[in-house]
């Protein structure tokens, strides 16, 4: 499937952290600082530990492309570099959705994306593509 198919993908994804945090919304640029490494904190100053959906799913590719343009092969890439300068962690990835459920369920500082179909009334959603 081509990148722009997959951007284009017609399914909602939300950014989503606890029911609990005191973020109410945040911005793209917000949201992109946190999954690229720029910040490891929430606008507030809270910690925020980024998850990401297994690779190679609909929903990861579908985020990049709708984040920053690009696709999971040159995340990997910026992620490398990254990495090997010692600047930053990537996000932890979970297993399966049920999976990001729970980390945004016991954590305040989570923050995930999900299908908005996916979202439950642990999360709350501050951000939408």
């Amino acid at each position: 499937m081509s990148a722009i198919a997959v951007a284009e993908q017609d399914f909602e994804l939300s950014v989503v952290v606890s029911a609990d945090n005191p973020i109410e919304k945040m911005s793209k640029k917000d949201v992109v600082d946190i999954y690229m490494g720029r910040f490891d904190t929430f606008p507030n100053g809270n910690e925020a530990q980024p998850i990401d959906l297994p690779d190679g799913s609909i929903e990861k590719q579908a985020f990049y492309m709708r984040l920053v343009g690009k696709n999971e092969r040159k995340i990997k890439a910026y992620w490398s570099r990254l990495l090997f300068s010692g600047r930053a962690q990537p996000p932890e990835i979970a297993e399966s959705t049920a999976q990001v459920e729970s980390f945004i369920a016991n954590s305040s500082s989570a923050i995930a994306y999900l299908p908005t179909a996916d979202v439950t009334s642990e999360m709350k959603i501050v951000y939408q593509f």
